[in-house]
Formats: C-alpha cells, sequence, structure tokens
C-alpha cells in the first residue's frame, strides 16, 4: 500500500503539468485508477515470460500490477513525457520493470505471456497491435466500457477471438476481455 500511495501523490504532482490521466478522474483514483488496474493481475496467468503492457500512459495497468509482483513487466508508452515521469514512478515505488519509448509497432518482438492494454484503441486495433507478441498461450487481458459490443462486433470481422467476457469488479458498466489463441479470420 505504501508504495501505492508514494506513486498516487507522485501522480498527483505530475499532473498538474502534464494530462496524464482525465482531470476529472483524479477524485476517485484509488478505484478508477489503482484498483481497476489491480484486479487484471487476478485473471492472469502465472507468467514465465514477458508480461507486455501496451500504451501504458501513467502506469495504469503495468505499473500497478509491478508494484503488486507482476514479474517482467514491460511498459511500452511512445510519449517522451509519460516516459520520464513511468521511469520516476518506477525508481520513487522500486519497481522492476523494462520500459520501451517507442510505439508498440517499432518494439522489437518479444513474446509475451500476458498482454493488457487499457484506454488505448479499439479491440480490433488491439489485436493487431498484440498480434506479433502473442502465440497460441498468450493471455490478452483488455478493460472495456460501454462500447464493449460494438468494438466486438467491429473485431469478429477480421479476427477469430475466443474471448471471456468477465464483469470488471471497480465499475459495474465494465467489463474484462480475456482473449487466448486469437488469430486473423
Amino acid at each position: 500500500m505504501a508504495r501505492l500511495e508514494l506513486y498516487g501523490c507522485l501522480l498527483k504532482k505530475w499532473q498538474r503539468a502534464i494530462n496524464l490521466v482525465a482531470a476529472g478522474t483524479m477524485a476517485d483514483l484509488w478505484r478508477r485508477h489503482f484498483f481497476d488496474s489491480a484486479q487484471l493481475l487476478a485473471l492472469a496467468p502465472v507468467s514465465r515470460r514477458p508480461w507486455l503492457d501496451l500504451g501504458s500512459g501513467a502506469g495504469f495497468p503495468g505499473l500497478v500490477l509491478a508494484i503488486l509482483g507482476a514479474p517482467d513487466m514491460h511498459l511500452v508508452e511512445s510519449d517522451g513525457r509519460k516516459c520520464a515521469f513511468l521511469s520516476e514512478a518506477a525508481r520513487t515505488t522500486g519497481s522492476r520493470v523494462t520500459l520501451h519509448r517507442c510505439r508498440v509497432e517499432a518494439l522489437p518482438p518479444i513474446t509475451a505471456d500476458v498482454i493488457s492494454a487499457r484506454a488505448l484503441a479499439p479491440l480490433a486495433d488491439l489485436l493487431r497491435l498484440s498480434a506479433p507478441f502473442a502465440d497460441g498461450e498468450t493471455v490478452a487481458l483488455f478493460p472495456k466500457g460501454q462500447d464493449v459490443e460494438k468494438e466486438l462486433t467491429e473485431a469478429s470481422k477480421s479476427w477469430s477471438i475466443p474471448i471471456e467476457r468477465l464483469a470488471s469488479r471497480s465499475d459495474a458498466s465494465g467489463v474484462i476481455l480475456r482473449v487466448k489463441g486469437f488469430s486473423r479470420a
């Protein structure tokens, strides 16, 4: 908890200069960001290979999960200012992460056990971005909101998606998509 509190204080400080999260969510930081991210840990398989967090932004969910013990966490973020924040937050909280300052498309090949992305892109785009890093054992965890049905319909036009819909524990209107073994249709 102390490490998460340090992270929260740092986020509030940096938020004044850099738009890391939507300003309206800062009042509900623990539920909207920390708990929303933390719930993914129980949904992931035990990792032997890297966990790849795409579009890490302010560190949700990747940095929270690293603080909670997810091993071999790789954070991918192209925005230099957000990377500076992630680097400082990881240092301050004593979190072991590998930070990749690049677009997902430029990331060298890494086969991941788990791929996560929160508020990065629609599902079809997430599957496209994730495909180079996934094999038949990779589990993708994508928290989604009210447009999930539309995103699933659109993605199913191009992808074969074995999917589980899991209720979000942090948001009654949210869902977490757990995908394993996806491929182009």
